[in-house]
């Protein structure tokens, strides 16, 4: 009967008279567990008319009152695509919150199946949104791979070099640390990079254990990159993310000086870094404090130690490794010298 009377909704001559059918049905259908995915559906006709009025706050609270992961009866895809519209009109209404709980009701691993890539790249586009609005630009970098993995994305020539942009240009905005610096180089090995020559360079950049300096990175990567959605010179967001890539050159720098300096004055840092002394140690102190260097500032003295000192365990046990190193040279040259007396003898017996 509820099959039945759905198929009049769109044979409504008015919109008050299909709101008033579409009302009535989900009223009769409500606590009703055999027509479950009627009601669904009857849900998401309503929320398309609040949208349409550009009722988005009625909309979302409407279709959230919809739990499809319970459904046994409806089909997968179209519980996905419920969740996913869920989500979307999450985000139009700016609830992160709820955002973020209602994506972790989709199985990533259901994207596997090739039937399943609109409803993927629609999922990734989201959480990228999500995500951004967060700040998590190592999550924006992997939903970017993900849909770089995608195979209509891939076998595009139009479309993926944008995506692999993206993906290594949010990587190299987030913070440093294990997962970051192995995606890089995960990226960085990519052969499609090859054919993006500035974000080769980039990678280069980034990868090498060597000073890149800001004003250089500015005037080469500039140009082109303020032109991306990502740096784009026309947004505040864009321009926000520009000054976070100069912090990530500048903490790039100080991990290159920290491996091959023992101890630096603040003025030789403040040319190596283009930085007044306040400002390198506002960044000495912060990459102190995340664990990716060793530093101590001697103000009076207007230095910096990289060296970290050695506990007393650790010195006793370099100094064991020193002697029998000495001692394993005091006895091979020992044999040696034996060695050489024994020719010396035979020879002149001889």
């Amino acid at each position: 009967m509820v099959q039945r009377a759905m198929t009049y909704v769109d044979k409504t001559p008015d919109e008050q008279s299909r709101i008033e059918l579409i009302d009535a049905l989900r009223t009769v259908t409500e606590g009703k567990i055999h027509v479950e995915v009627e009601r669904a559906r009857l849900t998401r006709m309503r929320v398309a008319v609040y949208e349409a009025h550009g009722q988005i706050t009625e909309a979302c609270d409407t279709l959230q009152e919809i739990q499809v992961e319970t459904y046994g009866s409806m089909d997968r895809r179209e519980k996905t695509d419920f969740i996913l519209e869920q989500m979307r009109l999450c985000l139009a209404k700016r609830d992160y919150i709820r955002l973020a709980i209602i994506s972790h009701k989709i199985n990533p691993k259901y994207f596997q199946r090739d039937d399943t890539e609109d409803l993927k790249l629609r999922f990734y586009e989201l959480m990228i949104q999500y995500d951004l609005h967060e700040g998590n630009y190592l999550e924006v970098s992997r939903h970017y791979n993900q849909i770089y993995t995608t195979k209509s994305i891939s076998e595009d020539a139009a479309k993926w070099p944008g995506v692999l942009q993206n993906i290594l240009l949010y990587l190299v905005l987030s913070p440093f640390d294990n997962e970051q610096s192995d995606m890089l180089h995960r990226v960085q090995r990519d052969h499609n990079l090859e054919k993006l020559e500035l974000c080769t360079r980039l990678a280069k950049g980034f990868t090498t254990m060597e000073l890149t300096r800001w004003p250089a990175v500015e005037s080469v990567y500039g140009p082109e990159f303020r032109k991306t959605d990502v740096f784009s010179a026309q947004t505040d967001d864009g321009a926000a993310r520009w000054m976070t890539l100069r912090d990530r050159v500048i903490e790039h720098n100080i991990r290159v000086i920290a491996k091959y300096y023992t101890r630096a004055t603040i003025t030789r840092l403040t040319e190596l870094l283009d930085l007044g002394a306040d400002d390198v140690e506002a960044f000495l102190s912060r990459a102190v404090v995340a664990g990716t260097i060793y530093a101590r500032v001697d103000r009076p003295a207007g230095a910096v130690s990289f060296a970290k000192p050695r506990e007393g365990e650790e010195q006793l046990n370099a100094w064991a490794s020193d002697v029998g190193k000495l001692l394993g040279l005091v006895e091979k040259t020992t044999h040696l010298i034996a060695k050489e007396e024994i020719v010396n003898k035979i020879a002149r017996a001889i």
